[in-house]
C-alpha cells in the first residue's frame, strides 16, 4: 500500500483553500495521479531527490509525461466516454427528438455543468456583459466530448449558434489560462503546475495565440473567462441555470430541427454527445 503524506499532498495542490474549491471529481483525479506517480517512482531506479520531483513538490514536465504508460486510459478523452473509477457506466436518459441546448445541458453536460454555472455566476456578479456571461456558461461543457485542447473544441461546437465574441472568448481562454495577468486578477494556478509539471512550457500554438491576444481588441473577453474560471470549483455550491435562461434565449440560436439534426458543420459533434455509446 502506498502511503501519502496528507499535508504535503494538500500543499502540492496549492493548500487547503485551493483543495476546498475543487470538485470531488477533481480531488479524486489528483489523488489517483499522485498514487500513480508514486507507484512509478517506487518501481523506477533510485534518483537524487532533486531529479525525482520538482523543487516545490510539483512534478516536472518529464515526470508528467512518464505517467502516460501508467494509466489504462487517455487523459484527453471526454468525460462522457471515460470512467476513471472503473465502475460500470449508467444508461443515459433519452433526449427529445429535437433537442435544445437546455436538454443537452441537463441530460449530457452533467460532468461540467456545475463548474460552468459557478463560472457564469461569478461573471454575472462582477457585471460582465451577457456575451461573456454566456461564454463562461459554455466554456468547459465540451469536456464531455474532449478534454484536450478543449477551448478550441468548445469554440467549434458552439460557433454556429452564439455571437462571434462569445466563440472567441471560449476558444482563447485555452491559451490565456497559462499566462498570469495580475491587473485582471488572474494568477497562474498551482493546479497547473501539478497537472502539467512545474517547468511546463506551453505548446507553440498556445504561445502564438497568446502573442496575438495581447494586442487583440477582444483580449478582455477571453481573459474574463479565465478569471471566472479560476475560482468556480466550490464542491458545495449549487447554482441554478434559471438566472441565465434569458441570456441563453437572447444569444443562443437554437435550430428548430434540434441540435445534431440541423445539418450544421458541427451537427456530428452534437450527435456524438447525444449517443456516446454508439460502437462506430
Amino acid at each position: 500500500m502506498i502511503d501519502i503524506d496528507r499535508r504535503g499532498f494538500i500543499a502540492s495542490l496549492g493548500g487547503a483553500a485551493a483543495v476546498g474549491l475543487m470538485s470531488h471529481e477533481a480531488r479524486a483525479d489528483e489523488l489517483e495521479d499522485e498514487l500513480n506517480r508514486r507507484l512509478q517512482l517506487a518501481q523506477a531506479p533510485a534518483q537524487p531527490p532533486s531529479q525525482a520531483t520538482g523543487s516545490r513538490g510539483f512534478p516536472t514536465a518529464a515526470e508528467v509525461d512518464a505517467q502516460i504508460t501508467t494509466r489504462s486510459y487517455r487523459r484527453g478523452a471526454g468525460r462522457g466516454f471515460l470512467d476513471t473509477d472503473g465502475d460500470n457506466v449508467a444508461r443515459l436518459p433519452e433526449l427529445p427528438d429535437a433537442p435544445t441546448f437546455l436538454d443537452f445541458f441537463e441530460l449530457r453536460f452533467q460532468h461540467t455543468s456545475n463548474h460552468c454555472l459557478q463560472s457564469a455566476n461569478k461573471a454575472m456578479e462582477r457585471g460582465v456583459d451577457e456575451e461573456i456571461v454566456l461564454a463562461c456558461l459554455l466554456h468547459d461543457l465540451v469536456q464531455v466530448l474532449m478534454r484536450a485542447d478543449h477551448g478550441y473544441w468548445g469554440a467549434q461546437l458552439f460557433e454556429p449558434y452564439v455571437p462571434e465574441r462569445t466563440t472567441f472568448a471560449i476558444k482563447y481562454h485555452q491559451a490565456l489560462r497559462f499566462y498570469s495577468d495580475t491587473d485582471a486578477g488572474y494568477e497562474y494556478p498551482d493546479l497547473y503546475r501539478r497537472i502539467f509539471g512545474e517547468d511546463y512550457v506551453p505548446a507553440p500554438h498556445i504561445q502564438a495565440d497568446y502573442a496575438m491576444l495581447r494586442n487583440h481588441r477582444w483580449y478582455d473577453a477571453a481573459r474574463e473567462v479565465t478569471v471566472s474560471d479560476l475560482y468556480a470549483f466550490d464542491p458545495d455550491a449549487v447554482v441554478s441555470i434559471d438566472p441565465f435562461l434569458e441570456i441563453v434565449g437572447r444569444h443562443f440560436r437554437q435550430p428548430k430541427e434540434g441540435l445534431g439534426n440541423d445539418g450544421s458543420s458541427v451537427a456530428h459533434m452534437w450527435r456524438t454527445i447525444a449517443t456516446p455509446d454508439a460502437p462506430l
